[in-house]
């Protein structure tokens, strides 16, 4: 079905969009400030993306799609990195505008030592698969420059977020890998990337999106001079 990645993004970022305009949140007035610190998330990004599309990592099954690419990417593809960025820091912000998360900003050294331990050791020992290894120092370097570099004491709250943000990731990667649809959209090289899959997600797609979202909500802050 040609419209299946497009309705994808549209469903992701609808109930967000729309919400955005409650008086009691009024996202609607940050919509340009959101733009630029996506777009500046998104460029490197896109250069990953297209450069891992270029060199058969991955690739786009184009009968999901409206037929439309630029660079190798489906224009589904370039909306990806503007509709799941838009509904994750949309559900960050109405968390930390209604909700005291506060409470768990003692876990920041934890959750950074923990992931960059385990990250390390698997890059370390999978360093011959480009998917993980880049994704483990993308990870990595992010976790580092938010914690030591810039130290920004909102890292728990983020990951809390995250995690209430899976059943969503699942929903979404799910459907793109090939869960509930003939074949995927979106496959995989199995030299590239561990093998170890949750359902049909490679598990390194969760913690690109990890990283991402960090970014995302990093940029999101310093441009709207939100810095807690």
């Amino acid at each position: 079905m040609p419209y299946t990645y497009i309705l994808i993004n549209f469903f992701t970022v609808i109930i967000c969009f729309l919400a955005s305009f409650d008086k009691r949140i009024q996202f609607n007035k940050l919509f340009g400030k959101f733009l630029l610190s996506s777009t500046i998330v998104a460029i490197p990004f896109i250069i990953w993306d297209v450069w891992f599309t270029s060199k058969g990592v991955w690739w786009f099954d184009l009968n999901y799609t409206l037929g439309f690419t630029i660079a190798g990417l489906p224009i589904e593809e370039w909306l990806f990195f503007y509709c799941i960025p838009f509904a994750c820091v949309f559900t960050y912000y109405c968390l930390e505008k209604f909700f005291s998360l506060r409470g768990i900003d003692g876990l920041n050294n934890l959750i950074v030592f923990t992931a960059v331990i385990i990250l390390s050791v698997a890059g370390l020992l999978y360093h011959e698969r480009i998917y993980t290894l880049l994704t483990v120092v993308v990870t990595i370097f992010t976790l580092c420059y938010l914690h030591f570099i810039v130290k920004k004491d909102w890292i728990a709250r983020a990951s809390f977020v995250y995690l209430v943000l899976m059943p969503g990731f699942f929903a979404v990667n799910g459907i793109l890998t090939g869960s509930l649809i003939p074949s995927p959209v979106v496959n995989y090289n199995p030299d590239d990337f561990l093998g170890i899959r949750m359902g049909t997600i490679p598990v390194e797609d969760a913690v690109y999106g990890y990283s991402q979202f960090l970014l995302n909500i990093y940029f999101f802050k310093k441009i709207t001079k939100n810095e807690k």
